[in-house]
């Protein structure tokens, strides 16, 4: 029989310990092991990273940040800008731009800053996106004159699921588009997507006070342009939106601690957020009063805003503008998409594929020369457009595009209706095993309220489009194989607001169903990692006024009919065995004479 291996004792030389029992306690402890050829990986990555630095010193590869300056992805740069590029170089910092929830999809104008983060994490940076879960229930008042509008929790929740998988749809098209230009991913390589919901619903309100409190200065904060503005010409400043960059703060403090997240990415406007972010974790790292948080006097936290995004006429892209262009697909497909890029103007097409493209800049200058020899053929355009979808549809939706946009402009008279676009053509012929981000189907949709609470869960699987049968909707529950958004705890109940998180689908009564729905009016399934659907209750009346059909309604309706069918003979038998009774107590009435009132409240009686 083998032995088990045995470890020495680092501390105890003669005692020896049985590598079983010392997993065993390892696990019982929490704690990992790190082997050897893990810490080799590590140590060659940082070699290679010197390495890289060396050449940049030596005039022989660009620096980050001067590739970010040529490209036109850099406005304002906090503290010493050489100071910065020298720490980029140095180091592989980590970077995160955070978004708020506040709509049901991103829009172009978000593509600068990540475009900024997806640089870098194609060139070996830690990469981190931001769903800002909790915050967006205050709002950010940067550049704003009114407060916000209250929006219900179930909408901020359809909000904050679209917007995360957006963003993870995004990230596995970076990828993939990252390595047509020569970016093949690298095992140092990280990136991630968060919800600040994750630490800031178990964040009370005193710590923030002790911790953070005592180092933000009420003058510093009252003089903020957007304060000074919004309490001036605006219809004044809550105590929730003053508070906001207390909490933005607070955020990259938790992820400057655990991850080690030191660069800071948003847009022009959010530079005052950035620099008071700057100070408030500078104020933490050197004061946190607790005994195991070790002090930092470096590896201090730096930021840079990117530019607003304008046409070269100076028209702003944002939803605030009015003029978004959304990266959802069922609010922009990507024809439209497509086709809106190809509008581009020659002054501003080359600025744009330096933003949105992975392409070199020797390639862009020479694309845009050919173009300028024919500019009505529009290659410049057409290769914006093609990139663009590419990265934020995946490629498959960008060749369609084109090809749409050819047969529409070139010889069809009729461009395709809103359920036509690129990926959607033959969507639902689709079987399950292939859906992933770029194909899946439309994730939003809507289902009569009354549903929920009379179909089985199989059924609800089929309604939604998650199982071809109400049969294989029953079995994906048996095999708990589908998700429903929730908290993933025994007792039955809708996930926390702002956070996102799903318990496993089992055979279970409609009522336990009706225990997920969030704010009265919301339901969230998923199968797989990309297959979701974010499911608005609305009421039957609007429902059948939509027109709309949902999987297995035809089944739904004729399983109604028939208990309808069941429960009218039933009262038949009933109405007959009262009468019956009545005669017995009274065989001499007339029957012809007795008010039909009378015979209704005696049916009841019997009932």
């Amino acid at each position: 029989m083998v032995q088990p291996s045995v470890f020495r004792s680092a501390t105890r030389p003669g005692l020896h310990v049985c590598a079983r029992c010392a997993i065993k306690v390892s696990r019982r402890d929490g704690k990992r092991w790190i082997s050897q050829r893990y810490l080799a990986k590590v140590a060659d990555a940082e070699l290679k990273w010197q390495e890289r630095a060396l050449e940049i010193k030596q005039g022989k590869k660009k620096s980050m940040l001067t590739t970010l300056e040529e490209r036109g992805l850099i406005h304002a740069v906090t503290g010493n800008r050489d100071e910065v590029d020298r720490m980029m170089t140095d180091r592989r910092v980590g970077a995160y731009v955070g978004i708020d929830p506040t709509a049901q999809s991103l829009h172009v104008g978000h593509l600068l800053p990540l475009m900024s983060l997806f640089w870098m994490y194609v060139h070996g940076y830690h990469a981190i996106t931001l769903v800002g879960g909790a915050t967006a229930k205050i709002g950010d008042p940067t550049g704003r004159l009114t407060s916000r509008d209250h929006v219900h929790r179930s909408i901020r929740a359809q909000y904050m699921v679209s917007m995360h998988y957006q963003l993870k749809k995004l990230w596995l098209n970076v990828e993939a588009y990252g390595l047509k230009y020569g970016y093949k991913w690298e095992w140092a390589w990280k990136r991630g997507l968060l919800n600040n919901n994750t630490w800031m619903n178990k964040l009370p309100i005193l710590e923030v006070l002790q911790i953070l409190g005592p180092g933000v200065r009420m003058g510093s904060m009252l003089a903020k342009e957007t304060v000074k503005n919004k309490m001036q010409n605006g219809d004044g400043m809550s105590f929730a939106e003053f508070t906001y960059p207390i909490l933005q703060a607070w955020d990259w403090w938790h992820m400057y601690n655990t991850l080690g997240i030191r660069m800071q990415i948003g847009g022009a406007d959010q530079y005052g957020n950035i620099t008071a972010g700057i100070d408030a974790v500078k104020y933490i790292a050197e004061n946190h009063p607790a005994p195991d948080t070790p002090k930092k006097t470096s590896d201090l936290p730096f930021g840079f805003t990117v530019p607003l995004l304008t046409t070269s006429s100076g028209a702003k892209f944002g939803k605030s503008a009015g003029n978004a262009i959304w990266l959802d697909s069922s609010l922009t497909s990507p024809f439209d998409l497509y086709g809106y890029f190809v509008s581009t103007s020659d002054t501003d097409v080359s600025r744009y594929l330096k933003l949105f493209t992975f392409m070199r800049l020797e390639d862009i200058d020479e694309l845009v020369k050919q173009h300028m020899e024919s500019p009505s053929h529009r290659i410049a355009q057409h290769k914006l457009a093609s990139e663009l979808v590419e990265l934020i549809h995946g490629r498959t939706a960008a060749e369609a595009a084109a090809e749409q946009h050819r047969i529409v402009f070139g010889s069809s008279p009729k461009p395709p209706t809103e359920n036509e676009g690129p990926d959607l053509a033959g969507r639902n012929a689709l079987s399950f095993a292939q859906v992933n981000a770029n194909n899946r189907p439309q994730a939003q949709m809507q289902l009569p309220r009354s549903l929920v609470g009379a179909v089985s869960i199989g059924r609800l699987l089929h309604a939604a489009g998650l199982a071809e049968s109400a049969s294989e909707g029953h079995r994906l529950a048996a095999q708990q194989a589908v998700y429903i958004g929730g908290a993933p705890t025994k007792e039955k109940m809708p996930m926390n607001e702002g956070g996102l998180s799903f318990a496993r689908i089992k055979l279970w009564t409609p009522e336990e169903t009706e225990k997920y729905i969030i704010g009265s009016n919301l339901l969230i399934l998923r199968r797989g990692k990309h297959n979701i659907r974010i499911i608005e209750l609305i009421d039957d009346e609007e429902y059948a006024k939509s027109g709309k059909l949902y999987p297995g309604k035809e089944a739904h309706d004729n399983m109604l009919k028939g208990r309808m069918q069941d429960i009218h003979a039933m009262e038949k038998k009933l109405k007959e065995l009262g009468e019956r009774e009545e005669e017995k107590k009274n065989p001499s009435i007339d029957r012809s004479l007795v008010d039909p009132l009378e015979i209704a409240e005696t049916q009841w009686e019997v009932r």
